[in-house]
């Protein structure tokens, strides 16, 4: 195992987290606030954590598979552990466990909250919080990638290992040219929302922190109300931006160089955009006899439709008083989860797509037992390794999930607190129902489920196997091997 590599990339992530870490420190010099000052201290200490590890370049730039995924999970944990430090050393978030909790759910853009006041943070506190949503949503190694100078295939590894949905691709020859227009788009868009919340008459302050929010489809509201108190033309740009961030990447790509054909036909995001309408209707249709009319009812729905799905987490309301139908349409969106591709969480709308056409191949066999026919996606064949690994990867969605659910039990809490807490986590949503509501907080748990829920954000986001292999003995053993043998040759 090439464990210079690994050291070499998180030396890098440190370094990359110390300057991203000076923007809140840029907001306390504005707003004139003293926890500026443990935000700076937090960044000197990440740039020279990160220098100390980086400084020393590693003999082979070339990696594989399982280096990147080695890479990717402890990158994760190294940015959430010293992005939490502010937090905790301002002691505006007390407990460590409850900072680390706020952390992993801003850059896995969870957006699931242990605070019961929001507003009584700093300005350069909610900066941060809702920054690190930016930062997680399309990845800091995907940004890394356009400027680690990496050998042969290994950042098609590195990339693996943090995209989410069941497989990567390149856009163009170069993965590090991929990762440039992949950021360009993402800033692109999250510059137009801003500008369309400003001509909303939204703060600037505002502005910024919910397109943040919205870009890396995570969340964090700066409001006590999320998005509640802000105007129907704010709600309806939010909305429509949730859903535009939770598109494939790739149908922007198309777009922008002129094969607006090949846009329109991607499969995945048809279903997508089916599925978003149909729950729109259904929810719309469910709360308009409690609704103050037509059009509330239409952005309520839309807005929570495009949230869930998208895994955002915002609200406009407490959507844990709406109908049982309702409610049961958007715990079912909380699984299904966004496009590949996207910023978005959840198992994805492709995986459900094969798993359903497996179904049907499946059924077919029963049929006519000697026909040999194909899944296809997007026009082409699917390949088997590609179907096994969405098979696998649901049937370990599903022990995660039972075991975390299983875990928060011993606190005595409700089924549906509990089950809708996991699929809030595991799924990057953010708010579930009863005790985990849009209107209330995660604060509730013990630090035992705190740091269940924790794991499971971080599963989520990294698509469960990269942060899975940390607990297999042959990487560990690996890692020590490598390590004495490399002190031999040193001697």
């Amino acid at each position: 195992m090439n464990s210079s590599i690994i050291r070499y990339i998180l030396g890098y992530v440190l370094k990359m987290e110390a300057i991203l870490m000076l923007l809140p420190c840029l907001v306390a010099v504005i707003y004139q606030e003293r926890e500026g000052f443990y935000y700076l201290s937090v960044a000197l200490l990440c740039g020279l954590c990160g220098q100390l590890m980086a400084h020393k370049k590693p003999a082979s730039f070339v990696f594989y598979l399982k280096e990147g995924c080695i890479s990717t999970a402890l990158s994760w944990i190294f940015l959430s552990f010293f992005g939490c430090l502010p937090f905790w050393f301002s002691k505006e978030i007390p407990s460590f466990t409850d900072a680390l909790f706020e952390t992993i759910s801003g850059f896995t853009t969870t957006g699931a909250s242990i605070l019961s006041d929001v507003e009584a943070l700093s300005h350069c506190a909610l900066f941060w919080r809702s920054f690190t949503h930016w930062i997680g949503g399309m990845g800091v190694l995907v940004f890394l990638l356009a400027i680690i100078p990496l050998s042969g295939g290994s950042h098609i590894n590195l990339m693996r290992a943090e995209s989410p949905g069941p497989s990567v691709g390149k856009l163009v020859p170069k993965v590090k040219y991929t990762a440039r227009i992949l950021y360009m788009i993402y800033l692109g868009m999250t510059i137009l929302e801003v500008i369309l919340l400003l001509l909303g008459k939204m703060p600037f302050f505002d502005a910024l922190n919910t397109s943040f929010g919205t870009a890396g489809t995570g969340g964090f509201g700066i409001k006590n109300d999320s998005i509640g108190g802000y105007s129907p033309y704010l709600q309806w740009v939010v909305t429509i931006f949730m859903i535009l961030f939770g598109v494939n990447f790739n149908a922007y790509y198309y777009v922008l160089f002129h094969n607006l054909k090949k846009a329109i036909g991607m499969e995945e995001v048809k279903y997508y955009f089916f599925i978003i309408l149909t729950s729109i209707a259904i929810i719309f249709f469910d709360i308009l006899s409690i609704s103050k009319g037509v059009f509330d009812a239409l952005t309520h729905a839309s807005f929570q439709v495009g949230s869930i799905i998208t895994t955002t987490g915002f609200s406009t309301m407490d959507f844990n008083l709406w109908p049982q139908t309702s409610k049961t349409v958007l715990i079912l969106l909380m699984f299904v989860g966004a496009c590949a591709g996207s910023t978005g969480g959840g198992i994805k709308v492709s995986r459900f797509v094969l798993l359903f056409k497996t179904v049907i191949k499946e059924l077919n066999s029963y049929i006519h037992p000697k026909s040999i026919k194909k899944i296809n996606m997007e026009g082409k064949p699917v390949e088997h390794e590609v179907t096994r690994s969405v098979n696998v990867y649901f049937i370990t969605f599903m022990i995660l999930f039972s075991l975390s659910v299983f875990a928060l039990s011993f606190e005595g809490r409700d089924l549906t607190t509990n089950f809708t807490a996991v699929a809030a986590t595991i799924n990057n949503i953010g708010p579930g129902l009863e005790l985990v509501g849009p209107t209330q907080n995660f604060g509730l748990f013990k630090n035992f489920s705190k740091y269940v829920l924790m794991f499971d954000m971080l599963a989520g986001r990294l698509e469960l196997f990269p942060l899975l292999i940390l607990f297999h003995p042959a990487v560990w053993k690996d890692l020590f091997t490598c390590k004495i043998s490399s002190k031999k040759t040193e001697a």
